[in-house]
């Protein structure tokens, strides 16, 4: 499990990619969002075998976040009956359906998918509905007009309620600082992924409460925390004035904190795994990963069992409060 303590000093992971919770099918925007697929497909032969193979495509492992999902999908897939396949695609999309392809020669029961980004999944997507292979995705929404194009469709998708976390956290900004406080505030953001805009779009509208807060700056850390802390840097040196950040992801969390160190500002939003939070950072909200592979198992065990399953699942996410340090397995 990565140390985010630990990168603090070495500043050494700049791999770290989060598009947790992601994509663009209006998914995660609320918890009445319209479904995300088309629901139906036809049930693979092998899904009658005594243990049926699943395959499971992830984007790294250097994220704390993928760590924990991925035990999710073996240990709960061991449970299930399944056999299970995961494929780490370094954060490559070409590689991921390099990967993908690889498998479904192997003609699995079903794909769960996390793709590496939300419009290029859609092709990965589309060979799995051509192989025969029903796709279960989770965390990352597959672009909505990339889907209609390939002309492809999933059964479901599974990840956080991206609005209500930022809601949540815009609410938590108020109730700590004032309803009428004067906030100046930054955003670290990632603009190319839905469910972080979804998140920003659920903060600004709990905000809007407040006629003295305003966003003055919005950066993308890409996912990344030696980007974020440059960005954060950087913002920081053009609007002075910030007193608030809102970090969209775990990791902008972790650059924006190291960014700030030594100034006048608090930072809310996403977890950074193992962070602890302080004054300067006082609380977070939290996904489970390892929580999503579980559920996803059972998902596809129930379609596979002739159940119908829903379109969207949408999971609630954990409010973390000073002085608590979310653990590994709570991560933005």
């Amino acid at each position: 499990m990565l140390n985010w303590k630990a990168t603090a000093t070495l500043l050494s992971v700049a791999m770290i990619t989060l598009t947790t919770g992601c994509g663009g099918l209006n998914t995660g925007a609320a918890s009445s969002a319209p479904p995300a697929t088309t629901g139906a497909a036809s049930k693979p032969a092998s899904c009658s075998d005594a243990q049926p193979y699943l395959a499971v495509a992830l984007p790294n492992l250097t994220n704390p976040y993928y760590v924990a999902m991925k035990k999710g999908f073996e240990e709960e897939g061991a449970t299930a009956g399944f056999k299970v396949e995961v494929q780490i695609a370094n954060d490559d999309d070409a590689n991921q359906l390099a990967q993908v392809q690889a498998m479904l020669q192997k003609k699995p029961c079903a794909l769960a998918l996390n793709a590496v980004k939300s419009e290029p999944a859609a092709a990965i997507v589309k060979a799995a509905n051509d192989a025969g292979v029903p796709v279960f995705t989770v965390n990352v929404i597959v672009d909505e007009k990339a889907l209609t194009a390939q002309g492809a469709s999933i059964i479901q998708y599974l990840g956080a309620d991206n609005k209500a976390g930022g809601t949540q956290t815009g609410e938590q900004v108020l109730k700590d600082l004032g309803a009428d406080a004067k906030l100046n505030i930054g955003f670290v953001t990632e603009p190319d992924e839905r469910p972080v805009v979804i998140r920003d779009e659920g903060f600004e509208g709990a905000i809007a409460a407040n006629a003295n807060a305003k966003v003055v700056a919005k950066v993308d850390g890409n996912v990344k925390p030696d980007d974020s802390l440059k960005v954060t840097s950087e913002m920081m040196q053009g609007h002075p004035d910030i007193n608030v950040i809102f970090a969209s992801t775990g990791p902008a969390a972790y650059g924006a904190i190291q960014a700030t160190q030594g100034k006048k500002v608090k930072i809310y939003g996403f977890c950074a795994a193992e962070q602890p939070l302080t004054d300067t950072y006082p609380a977070c909200v939290a996904q489970e990963p390892e929580d999503y592979g579980r559920r996803v198992i059972q998902q596809v065990a129930k379609w596979k069992g002739g159940e119908q399953v829903e379109a969207q699942i949408l999971r609630p996410l954990k409010m973390f409060l000073k002085p608590a340090t979310p653990g590994p397995g709570f991560v933005g």
